[in-house]
């Protein structure tokens, strides 16, 4: 499955400052999270997202998962003989989005969560709970999926929540800072899981500030700042371009540039 943005916008409108640095609460002045973006990514590759903060990195990823309307531009997913398909809810059941502060409902358990989803998604429930066990067996959630969300660590929850993103199958992940704040084993667990959708032919789309385990994950990086993609390549690419031994200082060089 091809996922692929075309000329996509997202204004938005802030306040200005008057001399003295005090917001105006009067005036007000628009600016462009996203600002004419094009990109394709496609199965068997996790594209990285990276900028630093105000970049427009989940910006355009919540307008890629059709989470967010473009004010300009569109969002098209593809099969690999290039058909495309309309609609944001068809595309919606195609793609699994996952963010680091994703709300789950703390009441249920794992498992009853993602009964939901797949009701949510008209599935029969013969086909819910082979894929639920597939799911646990993958994610390795058997000792708590009886849980409640509420009792269970923060590891444990964003395994939950990926497995909520899971429950259909999508094509496409979109991963919006999976791993942030969590220890150095649920985020191994959560990258492994990344790299084996991507050797199963998926496509993922992700972004980070861990320029480490970007170095180690992406195919391809794309550098976002200021709403506009100012470098893309391999991380090798990347780094015989500006110079550099690592991606920290590949991103560190290449912002410096920009300002």
């Amino acid at each position: 499955m091809i996922i692929r943005a075309e000329g996509l916008c997202k204004s938005f409108k802030r306040l200005v400052k008057d001399e003295k640095g005090k917001k105006n609460a009067t005036i007000q002045e628009e600016f462009f999270a996203v600002d004419h973006v094009d990109l394709q990514a496609g199965g068997g590759e996790v594209v990285g997202v990276l900028g630093p903060n105000g970049a427009g990195k989940t910006t355009l990823l919540r307008m890629l998962g059709c989470l967010m309307k473009p004010g300009e531009g569109r969002v098209v997913l593809a099969d690999d003989e290039g058909r495309e398909i309309s609609g944001n809810v068809e595309i919606k059941k195609h793609i699994g989005y996952l963010s680091g502060n994703t709300r789950l409902y703390q009441r249920l358990s794992a498992r009853e969560l993602m009964h939901t989803i797949a009701d949510i998604y008209g599935m029969d429930e013969k086909a819910a709970d082979a894929r639920i066990e597939e799911i646990t067996e993958i994610l390795d959630l058997s000792s708590f999926i009886d849980n409640r969300i509420e009792r269970l660590s923060t590891g444990q929850t964003q395994r939950v929540s990926i497995a909520r993103c899971l429950v259909h199958s999508p094509s496409v992940y979109i991963f919006d800072e999976p791993t942030l704040g969590l220890d150095i084993l649920s985020s191994e667990s959560i990258v492994d899981f990344m790299m084996g959708e991507r050797d199963h032919g998926r496509t993922v789309l992700y972004s980070t500030h861990y320029m480490e385990e970007a170095q180690y994950l992406c195919d391809r990086i794309l550098m976002m700042y200021k709403g506009h993609i100012v470098a893309e390549g391999t991380p090798e690419e990347l780094m015989d371009k500006t110079g550099t031994k690592n991606l920290r200082e590949t991103f560190r060089k290449m912002i410096e540039e920009e300002i």
